[in-house]
């Protein structure tokens, strides 16, 4: 499910530029952003997916609620059918998308300088006052170079809705950008950054960091955060099978 991500994208993409600059790509930074009027208690945290047309019956759908699940759980949240005699006090709700761009990143090249072309290199001194290439030697001052990057932009908005009022209660806006077209791959980050801390106070805006691993998913190592505007999320612990 599609739903507009362009003004979130630049700031992922900007923040997929600097982390190219500092050669580190070993963590992911998701802008989160939530509303909330949020005063349920833990008593009635129970809850369904709420589906759309064309996310019944989707195997995607499933794999993203499950991911969801995982985490609204650490907060007591039980999930029940609708149908069940446990009546759901919320509807949640998942839009998600990925779309691609290009980020442009200045880079540093030392460029070439040869001052007696017809001589060849041995024809003038190296150094010294006689020196065609001058205090910089052969190689000249540094220079910059652009070069394009493909870039991924995700989003994931997760939308909690009163059973009963209709009104809704809580909607938070995840968004990050990586080099891998996978909206699967970054969904880990997406919902574990979405959740963390629920809930969030209304009007909340901050940066989540999470460490990769080696494969490419979110690291069990203890998140860093990279500058005092942003917020670090502990690991989760590992998920429990039901007997």
């Amino acid at each position: 499910m599609n739903f507009p991500i362009k003004a979130l994208g630049r700031w992922a993409a900007l923040m997929l530029a600097a982390f190219w600059l500092a050669g580190c790509t070993t963590y992911v930074q998701t802008q989160v952003t939530a509303f909330s009027n949020w005063s349920g208690s833990d008593a009635t945290r129970t809850y369904a997916f709420a589906r759309n047309g064309e996310q019944q019956n989707s195997i995607e759908q499933t794999t993203y609620e499950t991911l969801v699940a995982n985490e609204l759980s650490k907060y007591n949240f039980r999930q029940v059918p609708d149908a069940s005699a446990n009546y759901p006090n919320y509807q949640v709700a998942l839009a998600y998308s990925v779309r691609g761009d290009m980020v442009t990143v200045r880079q540093p090249v030392s460029v070439y300088h040869d001052p007696w072309p017809m001589y060849g290199p041995y024809g003038r001194p190296f150094w010294g006052p006689w020196s065609g290439w001058g205090p910089y030697g052969p190689w000249g001052p540094t220079g910059y170079v652009d070069q394009s990057y493909p870039v991924y932009i995700h989003a994931l908005q997760i939308r909690m809705t009163d059973r009963k009022t209709r009104r809704e209660v809580y909607k938070v806006t995840a968004v990050n950008s990586t080099d891998d077209a996978s909206l699967y791959h970054a969904m880990r980050f997406l919902t574990r950054s979405a959740l963390a801390d629920f809930p969030l106070g209304n009007g909340t805006v901050r940066t989540v960091t999470l460490p990769v691993d080696k494969n490419g998913d979110v690291s069990n190592e203890t998140a860093a955060s990279l500058d005092s505007n942003e917020r670090s999320v502990a690991p989760a612990s590992a998920p429990t099978s039901a007997d």
